[in-house]
């Protein structure tokens, strides 16, 4: 199996909402919708994040998702603390719960924000090799 993800698929309670969230307010360009059912959107090369309606990810898996804090963050690295600080400000003033950046012991800069389903985005300046890396040839 080739080392790779190709879709990130989040259930989500609203997708409307949601799209409300990414496309309205972060300003994201979907490739592919489905009103209500599912929402397409590219967030790297060969990579899609996926926002689907909480009953078609059921009856897709055969199982709805646990409720509660998601065990997963996802992360958006910007080249800055400036832009991490203005990524956190654009989702506070679209009501995402903010976690303000901080400098880390592994010598970083970041901070945290929620999507509308509590989904947690990292958003982080990484001055190390995982900041900007590309995969090793097979």
């Amino acid at each position: 199996m080739d080392q790779r993800l190709s879709f990130l698929t989040l259930a989500v309670a609203d997708v409307g909402r949601s799209r409300d969230f990414y496309v309205d307010g972060l300003g994201w360009r979907p490739i592919f919708e489905a009103e209500g059912e599912v929402i397409m959107l590219p967030v790297a090369e060969r990579l899609i994040l996926s926002l689907w309606s909480v009953a078609g990810f059921t009856a897709e898996i055969g199982q709805a998702p646990a409720s509660g804090v998601a065990p997963i963050t996802l992360s958006h690295n910007v080249a800055t603390e400036a832009e991490a600080d203005a990524v956190l400000a654009e989702a506070a003033a679209l009501g995402a719960e903010v976690r303000p950046a901080v400098r880390r012991e592994w010598g970083g800069y970041s901070g945290y924000f929620s999507d509308p389903d509590g989904f947690r985005w990292e958003v982080a300046v990484n001055p190390g090799e995982t900041g900007d890396f590309v995969l090793p040839p097979t």
